[in-house]
């Protein structure tokens, strides 16, 4: 149990992540049904992603008080409440703070998910785990997508309720099967000092203690990497519906066959990288990539040409997420969870911002997220080329 113990963890995760993403490729027929406005596909997500954002720091401060496996358990508990309060919603209102609701408990899973692998990793697998959970992600988006994409064309509320058990399931055997890493620093027995210290406003001014130049430009590359990731991300299945009218279930399939590029993808080009280059450097070309295949997608009016372009630009996509962790992970010597809260809290404002802006301008024009968001990726790039100590 205890030599196997992180690679229970790894199955449990990945689990979570496939059922986290159950309910994506229905949405937009949701959003439809309702009969409200394109528009609502990235302010839904915005609402979720900004108060992941708002409480990441939150939740990283919360680690002083208690252990990841307990954060895990509650996160996913209250992640599956939330996606339940999303299928009963019929407003925009509702779906809103559906969505919200959901952000909050996502940020405990979030953070908690990276500082678990910091606590019981030995420092030299840090970044090799970190790889490991990129591919993680990455394969529950894909293979989730695809089963709730193939589910959704039967039933909408299949999908939802086989969301939120799975979610219940893996809060409970993270409980069951996790260690419980070092407890509380102060007594959260002290209300005064405890509520002051959860504050998420004041959360963010912690991240002072750890804060460098280089460490500022680091968090302004992850901003902007995400920002461009999620606005096309956010579009790239809505645009396939409009421009090509493809389903749910096909939108699904292109997420599976995602799900095996990234496999590769991060099993033997981003583990060389780690490996054997300058980590820095390899992520601004890989960056630079991601901006380069966007523009080049565009480039190709045809459904062929543009979904192998858009593949190109998914493998070097799934690559900069773990090069960026690692790179995170390689300056941390202390705080972790104060760092790990930071980073979260800063994707998942990139997240906000890309969906929110990508819903604004999609409707102005189909291919202006795209556009978008490779600009995003080469300023990102550009930021890790700056030389600073």
């Amino acid at each position: 149990m205890k030599k196997h113990h992180l690679k229970i963890y790894f199955i449990i995760t990945l689990l979570q992540y496939l059922a986290a993403n159950f309910v994506h490729p229905v949405t937009p027929t949701i959003i439809h049904d309702l009969q409200l406005g394109d528009y609502m596909f990235g302010l839904a997500f915005a609402g979720m992603a900004f108060t992941n954002f708002l409480f990441s720091p939150f939740w990283g401060k919360m680690r002083d008080y208690f252990s990841c496996r307990k954060l895990l358990t509650v996160g996913c508990v209250g992640y599956a409440a939330g996606q339940y309060l999303f299928f009963i919603a019929k407003t925009a209102g509702a779906i809103m703070f559906a969505r919200c609701f959901s952000g909050f408990f996502v940020g405990a899973i979030s953070v908690s998910t990276m500082v678990y692998i910091m606590d019981f990793s030995r420092k030299e697998r840090i970044s090799q785990n970190l790889v490991v959970l990129a591919v993680i992600q990455s394969l529950g988006a894909a293979f989730g997508y695809l089963t709730g994409g193939l589910l959704g064309v039967v039933s909408i509320p299949a999908a939802f309720i086989l969301q939120s058990s799975t979610l219940v399931l893996c809060g409970l055997l993270y409980f069951l099967f996790l260690k419980d890493n070092a407890d509380t620093k102060t007594n959260p027995h002290q209300p005064k000092a405890f509520f002051k210290d959860i504050n998420p406003i004041k959360s963010f001014f912690d991240c002072g203690i750890f804060m460098t130049p280089a460490f500022a430009l680091l968090f302004a590359a992850v901003l902007f990497s995400y920002l461009g990731s999620n606005a096309f991300d956010q579009c790239f299945n809505y645009y396939l519906k409009d421009q090509f009218g493809l389903s749910s279930a096909y939108n699904g399939s292109i997420k599976a066959i995602i799900g095996v590029i990234t496999l590769i993808a991060n099993s033997t080009i981003c583990m060389w990288i780690i490996r054997k280059t300058n980590l820095q450097k390899s992520s601004s070309y890989v960056l630079t990539a991601c901006g380069i295949s966007i523009f080049t997608m565009l480039m190709f009016p045809s459904l062929i040409p543009f979904i192998v372009t858009a593949l190109i630009f998914f493998t070097f996509n799934a690559i900069f997420i773990p090069l960026l962790q690692s790179l995170v992970a390689g300056r941390t010597k202390e705080h972790a969870n104060l760092v790990m809260g930071f980073y979260n809290a800063v994707k998942s404002l990139g997240l906000v911002g890309g969906a929110l802006i990508a819903g604004l301008i999609y409707g102005f024009g189909k291919t202006l997220p795209f556009i978008f968001a490779g600009i995003c990726f080469l300023i990102s790039a550009f930021f890790l080329r700056v030389k600073k100590k």
